[in-house]
């Protein structure tokens, strides 16, 4: 049974009209507490050391930080969202959202909602509220890729995400949610819960803690996985003008969870 903490909606300026769009795709009551559940999900659950596709070891003890309250606070300011602290102390969290940003998220691509998009917004915030962070050494990058992991195996995925290597690993967001589901998949179910559980009251070290995890270092994961990705294109490439082969690579896109 994960924790309940305290769930609170503040509305900074009630006649914006991003304010009646929020609120027509938002469920406040029945959304927010099914949110953190999501997340709690992702991150806390214990993968079945039975399940063969399971990595191990897994952490004997799952630890949970103890976040009290979540505020969700609607208010005109730049960017799309943050997460931080109250002044009464850590374990209460505020996610600031952005009423300028709900501007745009009305016109959105076909087949993608407003209501999607806040979802996927506010569930990437809620990380930030439950993941640990390496006492605040964790890599950056990290922090966020972990946060997008969770909302991309919670389906909130916004049109113009791609699966892709270019960059650095440590780029964040679903440059580095993708990667990490990658290491989900390659390295079996289980390895984002010990990524997590790794960083909870231990500094992160970039040159010992991937190897610790899984015995290879991360630059060495991250070509493991730019090479998973070109023999993807190769095989789909190669696969144009022949029904049957291009129906097989689609299968195993699907049981491999590529796009």
């Amino acid at each position: 049974m994960f924790p309940k903490p305290k769930l609170r909606l503040e509305l900074r300026d009630v006649c914006h009209k991003s304010t009646s769009l929020f609120l027509k795709n938002f469920d406040s009551s029945k959304d927010f507490a099914e949110l953190v559940e999501t997340v709690l999900t992702r991150l806390y659950s214990i993968p079945d050391h039975k399940d063969v596709s399971t990595t191990g070891p897994i952490p004997a003890h799952t630890m949970i930080p103890g976040t009290r309250s979540v505020t969700l606070i609607l208010r005109d300011m730049d960017g799309v969202a943050y997460t931080t602290g109250t002044d009464l102390d850590s374990d209460h969290k505020e996610i600031h959202l952005s009423l300028s940003y709900l501007n745009h998220v009305a016109s959105q691509k076909p087949g993608y909602s407003a209501r999607t998009e806040i979802l996927g917004v506010v569930c990437h915030e809620l990380v930030h509220c439950f993941q640990w962070n390496g006492n605040g050494t964790c890599n950056g990058g990290l922090i966020e890729g972990i946060a997008d992991w969770v909302r991309l195996n919670a389906g909130y995925i916004p049109p113009h995400w791609k699966r892709e290597a270019g960059k650095s690993w440590d780029s964040g967001y679903q440059n580095t949610g993708y990667f990490l589901d990658w290491i989900e998949k390659s390295r079996g179910i289980g390895s984002v819960y010990k990524i997590n559980q790794a960083l909870c009251n231990k500094e992160y070290k970039n040159d010992k803690f991937w190897d610790h995890l899984f015995g290879k270092d991360v630059g060495s994961l991250w070509k493991e996985y730019a090479e998973s990705l070109k023999k993807s294109k190769e095989e789909e490439s190669d696969s144009h003008g022949d029904p049957n082969l291009k129906m097989q690579i689609r299968i195993k896109k699907e049981v491999e969870g590529h796009d």
